[in-house]
């Protein structure tokens, strides 16, 4: 795990909300708030309050692509001009869900010494390490993202859960092994 150094203190922290939907927006508030309290953690990993930039553009979008976000957008040109020392959001996979603009992202932050740092830790993508985990964790995004665009929640190879209380409402309460 990475530590900011002071030349990544030296430049603006910034954090990432972003929810895929507006009905989310309105249901998922704990999310949401927890979200924007990560410029507290911004805070507790060194930088001041002016420093912290919440980009908030994309509630409301999906991240399968770039596409109408304009916060994304935003964020990754700020990270190629060198104004980011650090990106926060709560995961990875809030910032993309595909891995063209996952892996664009890392390279720039790799070649502009950016931090990303989510809830299980703080990453260097000039790191081999680091970038290992942070290219697995951007390929179970995308994975998950599509099993998602393909099938809802509710589609039972998706959910097992759900097949099994399918089958035990079937089997007159009983739950049946699936």
């Amino acid at each position: 795990m990475a530590e900011p150094s002071p030349a990544h203190l030296r430049r603006d922290a910034y954090i990432y909300v972003r929810q895929s939907t507006l009905a989310q927006t309105i249901r998922n508030t704990e999310s949401l708030a927890r979200q924007y309290d990560l410029a507290g953690r911004a805070r507790a990993l060194g930088w001041a309050e002016h420093q912290v930039v919440v980009v908030d553009d994309d509630l409301g979008r999906s991240g399968a692509s770039t596409q109408g976000r304009k916060g994304f957008s935003d964020l990754v040109a700020d990270v190629g001009l060198g104004k980011a020392g650090i990106v926060l959001s709560l995961e990875c996979s809030r910032l993309a869900r595909n891995n063209s603009d996952w892996y664009q992202l890392l390279d720039l932050c790799a070649l502009t010494d950016t931090l990303i740092a989510d809830a299980d830790g703080v990453y260097h993508p000039g790191s081999y390490n680091d970038r290992l985990v942070l290219g697995l964790k951007g390929t179970l995004s995308e994975f998950l993202c599509r099993i998602r665009h393909k099938n809802s929640y509710a589609d039972f190879s998706v959910m097992p859960i759900m097949r099994r209380r399918r089958a035990a409402g079937r089997a007159g309460g009983r739950e049946r092994s699936a």
